[in-house]
């Protein structure tokens, strides 16, 4: 049965007036309530247009191509769109057939061009396939460095960066790569002119495996367009998809954000991080794609509803407090409620409605197991942020290892990779589930990425205001480092994880794809928000622009 928050009362002594309660003076949301203007859009537009830029794209793929550059820059053009989701099918074919003619090709011998070389090993990659990174060997003098003469090549260089990127471990020729065509585009980057300019700025800071998909494909656009032999077919068609597929998101944004706004938990519990358009953001980094609009709703509630569980147990709540709200949240029904100060009621009466909206979907689908799944995780995050709760009123600063066991937990990563499966469809099965909360290797390196790109990006400001102690502090103390020798290991720590997904995303796969790229698109979501700071907690700083270009500002056509 589900609880309604907005039975409770609107306005309520949130907790006894005489405890000593931390504050960290989250700023506001900065959107007002623009988002529910969008609440009737039509999102039918120029839908015939699309339609015929599609036939004349799956022309192109399907015709006859002497020469596969053209092919894979054709493909690598339509996935730096962010069209790729309507020509899967077209794409693996074709993929398929280049990587069975790879096998049988002498590089030795073969095509010399660092760009070709470069993408059709990325390509293949990012699709699962296992190129050796021995086909770069050509690219060495007789020393074993790369040729000094590849610098002048500036498109070969940007395309072998790239690459670099899909690299797994014991590849120390892409390591070397790597360091090399860094070196040199960041030395070039000043006297290039337009678009490459732009280009290798853009990747320099955030190459394409860690971009998320429509950012890139918004940013991609004003590149490919200016290219002299770019597809006007193409350009066409992934514009107006683009603005579909706003007008799309702008209406589920809508829908969410009326939720929250009915809820009133941002006067409710102002010590909270007001952040429901943050959080649909986050999720649609997580999947963009029209066929996840159930999942999407799902775990933006889940998501926005754990930041104020997150921001309870870090800054507001008592032990004793917390201890109720945990064992609470372990019973997970209506009876546990009464027992919790009015401000938890708030909380945990969301939480359960939320999953009570995912079990009336899931049940008449045969699908309840789904979302036991989802509520353990849940509880499984809770107890951990509780041990880090007692950690921070005692002041205990734990070692690495033993701090890493429970943020690897706390991140939330695990627990909303799992609810991230709920509402996606029969690809979710329960083996599915059953991995998810296995502690694979890949949901390990995502959550590694989360983790500790948060605690670089926030702990300074955590600590100001009060706050368990973060990988920094534990490192520093631990092993008597500074605060940039703690970052230099974690650095190391990102990048090793990095490859740790490289490895698990190539065939065979332990699951399908479909679900082992949210995995992906986790670690992608982290590198956006924490790379330059807290995105999330300063979301006007950091966030602010990607959301209107998302949800506010359409592609000119």
């Amino acid at each position: 049965m589900a609880f309604q928050v907005s039975a409770l009362p609107t306005s309520m002594k949130v907790a006894k007036e005489d405890t000593n309660r931390r504050s960290a003076n989250f700023h506001p949301s900065i959107w007002g309530d623009r988002f529910l203007a969008y609440a009737s859009n039509s999102v039918e537009s120029n839908e015939t247009e699309k339609q015929q830029k599609l036939k004349e794209i799956k022309r192109m793929l399907s015709a006859e191509v002497k020469k596969p550059a053209e092919k894979l820059g054709l493909i690598d053009a339509i996935q730096r769109l962010g069209v790729f989701y309507h020509l899967e099918t077209e794409i693996d074919q074709l993929l398929d057939q280049i990587y069975q003619a790879h096998q049988h090709i002498d590089f030795r011998d073969a095509n010399n061009d660092l760009y070709f070389i470069s993408l059709e090993f990325r390509l293949l990659r990012q699709h699962g396939y296992r190129i050796s990174c021995d086909v770069f060997n050509k690219f060495k003098d007789n020393n074993g460095n790369f040729k000094a003469s590849l610098a002048e090549d500036i498109r070969g260089m940007l395309s072998l960066y790239e690459a670099t990127h899909l690299r797994v471990h014991g590849e120390t020729i892409l390591d070397e790569a790597l360091l090399f065509s860094t070196t040199h585009l960041e030395s070039m980057a000043a006297k290039l002119s337009s678009p490459l300019a732009a280009q290798v700025k853009h990747a320099l800071n955030r190459p394409l495996r860690r971009g998320l998909p429509r950012l890139e494909a918004r940013h991609y656009m004003t590149i490919y367009q200016e290219e002299p032999s770019h597809n006007e077919a193409l350009l066409t068609f992934a514009k107006l998809d683009y603005n579909s597929l706003q007008k799309l998101h702008q209406k589920e944004l809508s829908g969410i954000f009326k939720w929250w706004n009915d809820l009133g938990l941002a006067n409710k519990l102002p010590y909270v991080r007001d952040r429901v358009v943050e959080c649909y953001f986050w999720i649609l980094g997580v999947y963009f794609e029209p066929e996840y609009e159930l999942a999407r709703r799902f775990l933006t509630k889940v998501i926005a509803t754990t930041s104020l569980i997150d921001d309870t147990y870090d800054v507001y709540g008592t032990v004793d407090e917390l201890e109720l709200f945990t064992s609470a949240i372990q019973k997970c029904n209506t009876s546990a409620i009464d027992e919790l100060p009015d401000y938890m009621q708030v909380i945990c009466a969301t939480l359960l409605d939320v999953y009570h909206e995912m079990e009336t979907k899931m049940a008449p689908e045969g699908k309840l197991y789904r979302v036991h799944y989802a509520k353990e995780s849940m509880k499984t995050l809770v107890r951990n942020y509780f041990i880090e709760a007692k950690w921070c009123h005692e002041n205990y600063v734990p070692t690495v290892d033993e701090y890493m066991t429970v943020a690897m937990v706390s991140n939330a990563y695990a627990m909303l990779t799992t609810n991230s499966f709920v509402g996606m469809g029969d690809v979710a099965t329960k083996e599915a589930f059953e991995w998810s909360v296995s502690n694979p290797k890949l949901l390990r390196a995502a959550s590694v990425i989360c983790r500790l790109m948060d605690d670089i990006a926030s702990h300074k400001f955590e600590q100001k205001r009060g706050h368990v102690a973060s990988a920094v502090e534990c490192f520093q103390k631990q092993y008597g480092a500074t605060e940039e020798e703690a970052y230099r290991e974690f650095r190391k720590q990102i990048t090793d994880a990095w490859k740790d997904i490289n490895e698990d995303l190539l065939r065979p796969t332990a699951l399908p794809m479909p679900l082992l790229v949210r995995i992906l698109n986790f670690a992608r979501v982290i590198d956006v928000i924490y790379k330059e700071g807290d995105g999330y907690s300063f979301a006007h700083i950091y966030l602010k622009d990607y959301i209107a270009s998302l949800f506010i500002d359409p592609v000119p056509i």
